[in-house]
């Protein structure tokens, strides 16, 4: 737990791209809280469009003017704002309005409760690290949960060789690789049959997707390796995506590598006392429930 109170005084929120009702009156609770205790809310286009407030801007501009972040919406929503969030230090706390809700543990019900408990410093923090993917000539994209090496547009598996180190790693042939960061191995990753890795871990584990040779399995790396990919074969770099939490897209070119390592800046998430990950995927995974009749 944090042993002294936090200095939150400008508060971000950012709000999942939603009119529903719960989520207006999640945030009309949330903008009563801070009032009470006179803090500046610093609305993004979406929480102020609903509280009909002025001055909404995008998440990446509040990272750079606010103490804490409060993201309410569903995971999808808090990776976007982690990935706006990273370089500026500034931590997170997520208010869950989606479905699982790893990442974003707090319940509209506690609101009131939690809030007020963060903001009096009876918070636990949790640093995440966050991938870099950079190909020759374009922006480099960063991913919270994953980045996907995938076929594109045809039915076929494609063909791809990868190095970890510098050091040749094998060719594969399958509909893609999945490199994955700990707090991704609950997403793609786990579908595909990669492994819950635990929040804290410096790994990082490359998880194929439908591999044409069955002794293809996942592999887990430290997650100080650099990991590089490039097509070859018969396959055309034209029939080949690389996405970034699902939401930015690379491209390869003939020759082009695809270059993957840990960014410099981890992600700070805030969550409330007694948080434990292990409980998190009890209840949102299913396990040790009995089958029903």
């Amino acid at each position: 737990m944090n042993p002294l109170p936090a200095d939150f005084q400008r508060i971000a929120v950012i709000a999942k791209p939603d009119a529903a009702d719960h989520l207006r009156s999640t945030l009309r609770r949330l903008k009563e809280v801070l009032d009470a205790r006179g803090l500046t809310l610093l609305p993004d286009a979406q929480t102020a469009l609903l509280l009909s407030l002025d001055g909404g801007r995008a998440a990446g501009e509040l990272a750079a003017d606010c103490d804490l972040g409060i993201v309410v919406g569903g995971d999808g929503t808090l990776l976007s704002a982690a990935r706006e969030f990273a370089d500026t230090g500034v931590p997170l706390l997520g208010v869950n309005l989606g479905r699982l809700g790893f990442l974003v543990d707090i319940s509209p019900n506690d609101l009131a409760q939690c809030l007020g408990a963060v903001l009096d410093g009876q918070y636990v923090e949790d640093r995440r690290f966050l991938l870099s993917a950079s190909v020759s000539g374009q922006p480099t994209a960063l991913a919270f949960n994953d980045v996907v090496l995938h076929k594109w547009n045809i039915a076929r598996m494609i063909e791809f060789e990868t190095w970890i180190d510098g050091r040749f790693v094998y060719t594969q042939r399958s509909d893609g690789l999945i490199i994955s960061t700990p707090t991704g191995s609950t997403a793609y990753a786990l579908s595909g049959g990669g492994p819950l890795l635990a929040p804290g871990l410096e790994a990082i584990a490359l998880v194929p997707i439908c591999p044409h040779t069955l002794s293809n399995r996942p592999i887990v790396v430290h997650a100080s390796s650099e990991i590089e990919m490039s097509v070859c074969g018969h396959t055309d770099p034209k029939d080949v995506r690389i996405t970034c939490d699902g939401a930015t897209t690379l491209t390869l070119g003939h020759g082009d590598k695809l270059c993957i390592r840990r960014h410099a800046k981890p992600v700070r998430l805030l969550h409330p006392v007694g948080h434990d990950h292990f409980n998190v995927l009890r209840a949102k995974l299913g396990w040790g429930e009995l089958p029903k009749n």
